[in-house]
């Protein structure tokens, strides 16, 4: 059955078959207008009749390739096509008979012009049967005749809709039952399309009950709109699955793959909105330019060297310590951008020979700092590796950006460095200090001049600051979803914990257009949107699996992890905020710091650290970052000691 169904006809099979339809048509109707007086029809010059409209016949079919399709993929312009190539033969060979064969051959036994009408329908209702019979016959037996079908809902009543359903019907391995389109504009709903119902949105449950949809399929592009969101989550509450496809133009050529069909993330239901920014402006910003991204193998990092790379920089240096996940990330940027000049250097940012030789070699003249230690529990256990590479590894940078006359340096900070209960966002605080504190900086002296640095450097440094992003390494929902396939439980923290949540690359465009408009000095707060609670995502995800939260995945609460707070903040009490031409980007209001007062702090700071005192060490970042409060951690007896 299966090498049948990947088998086709000769195209000389189906120019006969089309052949044989036409005469026996133009026969009927020949013995229909004699009423089939046969002894009439030999004498009256039959044979003479049919052999010209045979070859009239064939030479109009093939001329117009009407064999040329396959049976089983028919459409509505096969069936164009036959019946212009009956017009046209009718025509033909009417003209024919009228101005050669009667008045020539003086043969005029019958009403010729009367067979043709009747011929006409006849066998331009054949060819259509035939073809749509046989494409009927095709699906049926390639969806392995009779059993469960998945029935689905297509979104949407246009001209993608109707081809997603022709490739879903005449898909391979899947069996679908196409229940009908859905779609919110009113007039075109209650009509059919294709031979199937347009259905109102609001019908969504009297559906489910009736037809027993299994699943819905979206274009991902329309995800990005809040009503479908809404209508998606009313899916996923009824039990009904959703799929997406990409665009029609992504299909390879042009045919719908089922590998590019995909069960809905929650990804997709919590990004908003495509971001605008300012193209032309980052692009003369970054074309030419020399451009190093520190932390380049990390979630944001890479996502910045892709971003970065489209604008024709004249070199990107990417620099991280991960050896594979660097090695990774060339390959594909080699594959994606095969003419880019892009230079792989291994290191350790708290290591300034090796940061001194890296900016020595490439002289950036921007600077994007990815770099950090970013978990919360983890810093919160080893805080002194937390100011090694977040405060002791910004500062190398920053110092060797001014040395090298950088021309922007952007660190891309964090929503914990608000109002911090733990080490990480105040070891980031820290690191937003001083390279505020450095733009300030009008003289020359650079931790007690260690660098070759004796001039006034015009280096402006940005912060941004972000909340969660979407995917990336070590994040809450790839963890949910590995919990998920094994079957739960889904573990949270606390029911009412909150975080806002930004995809990588609408985060990165964020950032890029930050540090195009950015001064020096400002940091820069991204709008992250509505807080979403957590255990109201672990519940979604669920249902996106098919599942039943509590019934087939449990969810249990663990607790707050040691430095963890239940809301994230982006700004401080003290802090407020000034707009900027781009509705998503705020500048904060910061307090000011001097510069030698931030240098001697952080000096103490780093010589407590060689100590590995850790109570002294944690001690020293809360006077520096007074608002610093420990909660659920070790360190908490610090700030008891100080009230």
């Amino acid at each position: 059955m299966k090498i049948f169904l990947n088998k086709s006809l000769p195209k000389w099979i189906v120019l006969l078959m089309d052949q044989l339809v036409m005469s026996w048509s133009f026969a009927l109707s020949f013995f229909i207008i004699k009423q089939f007086e046969f002894e009439e029809i030999m004498r009256g010059h039959f044979l003479v009749y049919i052999g010209l409209f045979g070859v009239i016949s064939l030479i109009t079919f093939y001329s117009m390739r009407v064999h040329t399709g396959l049976i089983r993929y028919s459409s509505i312009y096969d069936i164009y096509r036959i019946f212009s190539a009956v017009l046209v033969t009718s025509m033909v060979y009417a003209a024919l008979v009228g101005f050669w064969v009667s008045p020539v051959h003086k043969i005029d036994s019958v009403n010729i012009y009367l067979v043709l009408l009747i011929s006409f329908f006849v066998s331009a209702t054949l060819l259509t049967l035939i073809r749509m019979g046989a494409k009927a016959i095709f699906l049926y037996l390639k969806r392995g005749g009779p059993g469960k079908h998945e029935r689905v809902l297509i979104y949407g009543a246009n001209g993608h809709s109707i081809l997603l359903k022709q490739a879903l019907e005449t898909s391979e391995m899947n069996r679908f039952t196409i229940v009908g389109f859905i779609d919110e504009n009113p007039n075109k709903t209650d009509k059919d399309i294709h031979q199937k119902r347009v259905y109102h949105i609001s019908d969504l449950d009297r559906l489910q009950q009736k037809q027993k949809v299994d699943k819905l399929i979206v274009f991902a592009d329309d995800l990005k709109t809040d009503d479908l969101k809404e209508f998606i989550e009313r899916c996923v509450e009824l039990g009904i699955k959703v799929l997406t496809v990409p665009p029609t133009e992504q299909w390879m050529s042009g045919q719908l793959s089922l590998t590019q069909m995909r069960d809905l993330r929650i990804e997709d239901l919590l990004q908003r909105p495509p971001i605008v920014i300012e193209n032309n402006r980052i692009s003369s910003d970054l074309k030419g330019k020399r451009v190093l991204v520190t932390g380049g193998a990390g979630s944001i990092g890479s996502e910045i060297v892709r971003q970065v790379l489209s604008y024709n920089p004249a070199l990107v240096v990417v620099c991280d310590q991960a050896e594979s996940p660097l090695h990774e990330l060339q390959l594909e940027m080699e594959e994606a951008f095969p003419g880019a000049n892009m230079a792989i250097f291994i290191g350790d940012i708290t290591n300034s020979n090796r940061m001194y030789t890296l900016f020595k070699d490439y002289a950036p003249e921007v600077v994007y700092h990815a770099a950090a230690y970013k978990h919360v529990p983890m810093m919160e256990n080893n805080p002194c590796e937390a100011i090694m590479t977040n405060v002791i590894g910004t500062r190398n940078l920053a110092d060797l950006s001014l040395t090298f006359d950088v021309e922007k340096f952007v660190m891309i900070s964090t929503d914990k460095a608000v109002n911090p209960t733990n080490i990480m966002g105040t070891s980031k605080r820290i690191a937003e200090i001083y390279i505020q504190s450095l733009n300030n900086l009008h003289h020359g002296k650079v931790n007690g001049n260690t660098h070759p640095y004796t001039k006034v450097s015009q280096t402006k440094f940005i912060t941004t600051r972000f909340g969660n992003v979407l995917g990336s390494n070590g994040s809450v929902i790839p963890r949910f979803r590995q919990q998920i396939e094994r079957g739960g439980p889904l573990t949270v923290t606390h029911p009412d914990i909150t975080r806002y949540f930004m995809t990588i690359p609408e985060a990165v465009q964020l950032v890029l257009e930050a540090g195009t408009m950015g001064n020096g000095g400002e940091i820069f707060i991204f709008d992250m949107g509505e807080p979403v609670r957590i255990v109201d995502l672990a519940r979604k995800m669920i249902k996106l699996a098919g599942l039943v939260p509590e019934v087939d995945i449990p969810i249990t609460f663990t607790g707050l992890r040691p430095g963890e707070k239940l809301y994230e903040e982006l700004l401080n009490e003290e802090e407020q905020t000034i707009p900027t031409h781009h509705s998503k980007i705020k500048i904060s209001k910061v307090r000011k710091y001097s510069y030698d007062i931030v240098v001697n702090d952080i000096d103490e700071l780093v010589k407590l650290n060689k100590t590995k005192d850790e109570l002294q060490v944690v001690r020293k970042m809360k006077q520096i970052v007074p608002e610093y409060i420990s909660k659920n951690s070790r360190f908490e007896e610090l700030d008891l000691q100080t009230t």
